[in-house]
């Protein structure tokens, strides 16, 4: 029986994202026509436009494509949690660019985070 799944060997990253990023274009569009919001997608602001492209070609293509191909050649064990610092990153973008407060939960929160990679290295 064929094993069913992300290969080492095969998919590329690239090709697995575009079927990934085409899947999930087909499911917005199926979903905007169902509820009735074509006129709303064509009445968004210009500036909100290139702040939603902007962050989806960091994350969605730049951060899904990063992700994939460290799949590809290392250990899901290590990669996952990694990947998982992202509530690292925000905390620190929001405490030096959103000007946020560091609350004792926040920090204890990244301090757990950082723990739990540590440990798993």
């Amino acid at each position: 029986m064929e094993k069913i799944g992300f290969s080492r060997a095969n998919p590329d990253p690239f090709i697995a994202l575009t079927v990934r990023s085409l899947a999930v274009l087909l499911g917005l569009a199926i979903i905007i026509v169902s509820q009735g919001k074509t006129q709303s997608l064509m009445e968004i602001n210009p500036k909100t436009i290139i702040f939603f492209s902007i962050s989806g070609i960091l994350a969605g293509l730049l951060g899904t494509w990063c992700y994939l191909s460290a799949l590809r050649i290392g250990e899901a064990s290590q990669i996952v949690p990694i990947s998982a610092t992202y509530p690292l990153v925000a905390t620190l973008l929001s405490f030096l660019i959103l000007k946020e407060d560091l609350t004792i939960s926040r920090i204890l929160g990244t301090v757990f985070i950082v723990t739990g990679i540590w440990l798993l290295k």
